[in-house]
C-alpha cells in the first residue's frame, strides 16, 4: 500500500472517484463537479487536497480533505470531505490505512482534529468508523445554504 498526493494531472481521476462515491450514496444526480473546476479549486485556487492510496501503480482509493478550524482549540483542523476505496477493493485495509495517513498527516501539521460525516444510513462505514475510536457527534446536527437558498442569503 502507498500513498500519493494528487497532481493537476490527476483531474480526472479525482472526478472518477467522486463520481463513483456519489454512485455508492445514490446521489449521481447531485454531482456537478468537471475536471475544470476541480483543477480551478484543488491545484489553483488551492482550497483542498486529494490523497491516492494505491495498489502497486493503480489508486484504489482516495480522500479530499481541506483545512478547517477549531475556535475552542484555538488551532487548524483537517476535515475529510469524501474517503472512497473502489469496490474490488475492500476489506483489504485501503480505508482504514487512508485514514491512518491522514491521521498523519493532522499530528504533522500540528492540527487539533480529524473530523468528517457519514450519512445515517450507511452502517457499514458507520461500523468502520466506530471500529477504529471514531466517536460520532450525536448532539450537532448539520446545516447547509446551497443553490437558490444561498444566492437569495447572499442578497
Amino acid at each position: 500500500m502507498r500513498f500519493r498526493f494528487a497532481a493537476e494531472k490527476d483531474c480526472a481521476l479525482i472526478l472518477g472517484f467522486i463520481r463513483g462515491l456519489a454512485e455508492y450514496e445514490k446521489m449521481t444526480d447531485q454531482v456537478v463537479a468537471t475536471e475544470e473546476l476541480l483543477r480551478e479549486w484543488i491545484f489553483e485556487k488551492r482550497r483542498a487536497e486529494v490523497l491516492f492510496v494505491c495498489e502497486e501503480d493503480k489508486e484504489v482509493g482516495f480522500a479530499l480533505f481541506f483545512h478547517n478550524f477549531s475556535t475552542f482549540l484555538g488551532r487548524a483542523g483537517i476535515y475529510l470531505e469524501d474517503l472512497f476505496v473502489l469496490p474490488e477493493y475492500r476489506g483489504k485495509g485501503y480505508g482504514k490505512g487512508l485514514l491512518k495517513k491522514l491521521a498523519e498527516i493532522t499530528v504533522e501539521r500540528g492540527c487539533g482534529r480529524l473530523e468528517w460525516c457519514c450519512l445515517d444510513w450507511n452502517e457499514p462505514s458507520i461500523a468502520f468508523y466506530r471500529s477504529l475510536g471514531a466517536e460520532p457527534m450525536d448532539i450537532w446536527t448539520t446545516y447547509r445554504l446551497t443553490g437558490k437558498t444561498l444566492e437569495e442569503m447572499a442578497k
